[in-house]
């Protein structure tokens, strides 16, 4: 039964003070990168998170991972791990350790805003420190490491996670390795307390999360250009991308990935227009079981879909324990702020 997992989010990009966060607000959009640039008013970010088509369940705004990349075969190419990534074949212990096609579920948000920089005011490899990330909400701690304390993806988290045409955190001129760690919020702990003690097995569910990336920014020489402007459907030259990949985490998640393109405004050349996606792929193990749940009055309110997409009463705040969609409008608009204000390492 799903009391096996505990019910976590990930953090993905550096964040904002909340008064710069502020000045931008959101306009749920059908598609943010079909939003025209002109369409797009100062201080507002086009935001879109539902699946297109839509999801097999209406209640649920994911698909599944082979609906993803057989649909949408540009977005799997740039915003998985690698290019070629595929569900992978896992040995799960539940199972008995019989191999097994980990079964995925994609939560897919991108967003559109505009910045009154100038493309060549804008040097992303400042953004790549630590010291960046550190912005993010308090609760999620980092660390830089070495590429040498990568995890060595062969446990059930990091299997097929390994990138075949390099190791992360090696082969790129402005990138940085992260540990980080989120302690769940709210009710969520307690929830997962009383799921401890309901469980057989003598493994314990975590009240935190851990997860490995790998923060880099990309130069216009290091990105295909004409993939990446159909990937964001706007043809103006693409100036930049800075790209987070989570490649280990220790529970729910296979993998995450954030994404965001920087390209000249068509009409001003004193602004960019930044594209980003927030891609994370949610193990399907987690959100097809509730019968646990459902049977405990006081659990009734834990069902893995619900607090991931923050209809649970355990969600709450404005982080990552409030649930992906309001999570990921959160973590956009604190970007467009940092990257508005030119907010880089102290």
């Amino acid at each position: 039964m799903w009391v096996r997992h505990p019910i976590v989010l990930f953090a993905l990009i550096g964040s904002l003070g909340a008064a710069s966060a502020q000045a931008f607000r959101i306009d749920d959009v059908a598609s943010a990168r079909s939003t025209s640039v002109a369409d797009i008013k100062p201080g507002t970010i086009a935001f879109s998170d539902k699946p297109s088509p839509p999801g097999t369940d209406a209640n649920l705004d994911m698909v599944h991972f082979s609906d993803w990349a057989s649909k949408h075969p540009n977005e799997k190419k740039f915003l998985s791990l690698y290019p070629s990534y595929a569900e992978p074949t896992v040995h799960e212990a539940d199972a008995g350790g019989k191999p097994e096609v980990e079964k995925l579920y994609m939560y897919v948000a991108q967003a559109r805003f505009v910045l009154d920089r100038a493309p060549s005011a804008i040097d992303l490899s400042r953004y790549v420190t630590l010291d960046f990330l550190g912005r993010i909400d308090p609760q999620i701690k980092h660390q830089l490491i070495a590429p040498t304390e990568v995890a060595s993806l062969d446990d059930e988290a990091g299997t097929g996670n390994q990138n075949p045409a390099r190791q992360w955190c090696t082969g790129r001129q402005t990138s940085i390795c992260v540990q980080s760690t989120y302690q769940l919020e709210g009710k969520i702990p307690l929830g997962i307390t009383l799921v401890n003690k309901l469980r057989e097995s003598d493994k314990k569910i975590s009240t935190h999360i851990d997860f490995q990336s790998e923060f880099s920014a990309l130069s216009p020489a290091d990105v295909d250009q004409a993939a990446l402007q159909q990937l964001t459907k706007l043809d103006t030259p693409v100036t930049g991308v800075l790209e987070q990949d989570i490649f280990h985490v220790n529970q729910i998640m296979k993998f995450g990935k954030f994404y965001a393109v920087f390209q000249s405004d068509p009409t001003d050349p004193g602004k960019t227009v930044v594209t980003a996606f927030m891609a994370l792929a949610i193990k399907a193990s987690i959100l097809d079981e509730k019968r646990g749940y459902e049977k405990v009055p006081v659990l009734r309110n834990l069902v893995p879909a619900d607090v991931l997409m923050g209809r649970s009463s355990f969600n709450s705040g404005a982080s990552i324990s409030a649930g992906l969609p309001q999570y990921a409008r959160n973590e956009i608009k604190t970007i467009a702020g940092l990257l508005q204000d030119g907010v880089a390492a102290k």
